[in-house]
């Protein structure tokens, strides 16, 4: 009897559930289509290097989807809740007539268990069918062969989604047999009755909470866009700086509901046209509560926006970078370690300790015959994978000392006051010691320059310039340079050949992380100790097999394992920078950034959405006498409808609002930070934003519409 009474509840009220099952098929679908991404690339014909960023998305994204699980049963535990409260007068008939409670609650755990399972294979079957479409994705993303495409089911995906949902479906059945059991036939009966009382609020109060707010905000917005670096520097300040914006949001929609009834009471035209007197009542006749779901909302479509179009940038700037970053197929070097143990052994520990001394002096041996072999000369050991290279380029860095931690000219030698102070402003007060420029000669730039494709440069014995693309070390280096700043180096004097800093480098790496690389004449590092040897070269073969195994085989010589990049002796640090991990290193920044963004920002969006449209459709089921009223006074449906329209448009547009005023500031932010990696530019990121905005966020705003007219409609009120 339930059973059927369950079934054809569910029937009989598809429409009602519309919101409800909408956002749980969503929700399976998302989290099917992005723990499907592991299965999805086991066809891929992928690099060592790549399965070990796809294992790591992949632990990434297990663990991301807890936190997707808790947002999801928190959301259809919300839903729930409406869905119960919609059915206040069909509930209270059946205790009336003798139907205990423990039935309701057993009809509705029949309820449940059918909209799940239907979720859950509708999810399903969409999500299997959309996980292809993720298959052409991620094989763009990672350039994988796609030659041998099939479908592909994950069965892991699948029963992980059934158990995480399965877990979300018993708290709903929890939370609505506490709901049912808390039920009381006179509450119900008066439910649709109970109205919360419109409480005006003292304008002058609100005028200043409001600008109060605002100048919270605005504090905010400065320390995020201007004073950013001190705000990422400092923990303290960036949880102050959030708590002050989120405090900021929440006076701001308290203060503004509570004038905007007198500004629109105050324009009788506007307030007096239509059923505008009507609207604006129904939207303060909810002010409490509108105001604190609002503020959230609110941030989570800023969350949602600002991680969007930042994940999704990084992607887009990170392909553009490889190929800038990327000029040859492999870089090694070395460079002097830590050697001061061994140099000073006339100390007076060596002289009551024997044993010591000597082996400091063999050590010291050990070092000057090390360090007379170059990077060429270890690689010639083996000659097979010698003579698989080609345009093989050596060249030098060098130091005031051989010791490490002399390794070149401390920013303090080589920026004036102007420079060190704006740095000084940049890194809240930080800037000695923060960074030592390496020393190259000019002849040895212009070798790697011809390789690499940069423009070479000509110098003479008392010049220089800087070599960097680190964009905020540009500005500082450039401030300088414009002031001809003269710099020292073992008693020679330098003036800048360019008033800019020259953008480039001399290790490869997937970011513009070249702090600065001083470029002088050859005379002047004749006085200099040889601190770095490099050796940079092109593989013969092009075949990316061939390529990655000619990477082992470099890492094998140089650090004696294929799998290791660096290798650290006593008198030496040996690193190896190649094509291929330069490019797997970028597509794992590309595939977590984008995945994760995707995930939770496709998800905080649902959430926001959703909430806000089971908001509506609860306060229009509240409100169904209040649409008959009118009727009797003698507005037509167009005039209803339209009022509707507005009302829940203004709820809408009301925290998406707020949220694009975040935004800008946030995303401001957000270019500052990413600039560090190289990161310009969010158009292309932005527009897909708005495209998932649009899609989602409006597609909940039509169907809360269409919903709620239903709802309110003379035939709907007929038939309940």
């Amino acid at each position: 009897m339930l059973f059927k009474l369950s079934f054809r509840n569910i029937i009989r009220s598809m429409k009602d559930y519309a919101i409800y099952f909408f956002t749980l098929i969503l929700g399976v679908v998302i989290f099917y289509v992005f723990n499907a991404i592991g299965t999805q690339t086991s066809m891929m014909k992928l690099s060592n290097s790549t399965h070990d960023v796809v294992k790591l998305l992949v632990n990434v994204l297990s663990g991301v989807s807890v936190v997707v699980a808790g947002i999801l049963g928190y959301l259809i535990i919300y839903a729930s809740r409406f869905l119960i409260k919609r059915r206040n007068k069909e509930f209270s008939i059946y205790l009336t007539l003798g139907m205990s409670k423990r039935k309701i609650s057993l009809l509705l755990f029949f309820e449940t268990l059918f909209i799940g399972l239907l979720s859950l294979v509708a999810g399903l079957a969409i999500g299997v069918v959309l996980s292809q479409l993720m298959s052409v994705f991620v094989a763009n993303l990672f350039e994988a062969d796609m030659s041998k495409f099939q479908f592909v089911f994950s069965s892991e995906a699948c029963l992980k989604t059934i158990a995480y949902f399965g877990i979300i479906y018993l708290l709903v059945i929890a939370f609505n047999t506490i709901m049912i059991n808390k039920l009381k036939i006179i509450d119900l009966i008066q439910a649709s009755r109970k109205s919360e009382k419109v409480r005006l609020k003292n304008p002058i109060v609100c005028i200043i909470i409001f600008f109060l707010a605002a100048t919270i905000l605005g504090v905010a917005y400065y320390q995020v866009t201007v004073n950013y670096l001190t705000f990422l520097s400092n923990p303290s300040m960036f949880t102050q700086v959030m708590g002050a914006g989120i405090l900021a949001t929440f006076l701001l929609y308290w203060s503004f509901s509570g004038l905007i009834m007198k500004l629109i009471t105050a324009r009788k035209k506007l307030y007096y046209r239509g059923l505008n007197s009507f609207t604006f009542r129904q939207i303060s006749s909810k002010v409490n509560t509108t105001v604190a779901s609002m503020s959230v909302i609110c941030l989570m479509l800023l969350f949602t926006i600002c991680t969007l179009s930042s994940c999704l940038s990084i992607r887009e700037t990170s392909k553009k970078q490889l190929e800038y970053a990327t000029p040859v197929d492999a870089v090694v070097s070395y460079r002097n370690n830590d050697n001061s143990k061994w140099e000073e052994s006339n100390s007076e520990e060596d002289k009551d300790n024997p044993a010591l001394k000597a082996w400091k002096q063999k050590m010291a041996v050990k070092y000057e015959n090390d360090s007379k072999a170059s990077i060429e000369d270890i690689i010639k050991t083996n000659p097979s994978l010698w003579n698989s290279l080609k345009d093989q380029t050596s060249f030098n860095t060098y130091s005031l000392s051989k010791k490490i931690e002399n390794g070149g000219l401390d920013l303090n030698a080589v920026l004036n006051q102007r420079s060190l102070q704006k740095m000084a402003e940049m890194t809240n007060g930080h800037a000695n010691g923060m960074y030592v420029l390496r020393i190259i000669p000019v002849s040895d730039y212009n070798k790697i320059a011809k390789l690499y494709h940069f423009d070479q440069y000509k110098l003479n014995p008392d010049q220089y310039f800087i070599l960097s693309d680190f964009k905020k070390m540009e500005e500082i280096y450039n401030i300088s340079l414009k002031d001809g700043h003269k710099i020292k180096i073992n008693g020679k004097t330098l003036s800048p050949k360019f008033d800019h800093n020259k953008q480039g480098f001399i290790e490869p790496s997937n970011t513009n992380g070249n702090m600065g690389i001083l470029v002088v004449s050859d005379e002047v590092t004749k006085t200099l100790a040889k601190y770095e040897n490099f050796m940079a070269a092109n593989y013969k073969n092009n075949d990316k097999n061939k390529t990655e195994q000619l990477d082992k085989d470099l890492r094998r010589v140089i650090t004696g394992n294929e799998n290791d990049y660096i290798k650290i002796t006593s008198p030496r640090f040996y690193s190896i920078h190649t094509k291929n991990q330069i490019i797997a290193m970028s597509v794992g920044l590309q595939a977590i950034a984008t995945f994760l963004g995707l995930y939770l920002g496709i998800i905080f969006l649902i959430s926001s959405a959703a909430i806000l449209s089971l908001k509506e459709l609860s306060e229009s089921s509240d409100n169904r006498d209040k649409y008959m009223i009118l009727r009797r006074l003698g507005a037509d449906e167009k005039m209803i409808n339209r009022a509707l329209f507005r009302q829940i448009a203004i709820f809408f547009a009301a925290p998406l609002f707020l949220a694009i005023i975040h935004s800008i500031f946030g995303l401001t932010f957000a270019i500052k930070v990413l600039s560090f990696i190289g990161t310009e530019g969010l158009a292309l990121s932005i527009i897909m934003t708005v495209v998932f905005l649009v899609a989602i966020y409006g597609g909940y705003f039509l169907l809360t519409y269409l919903s709620s007219k239903r709802i309110i409609s003379e035939k709907q009120l007929r038939r309940d």
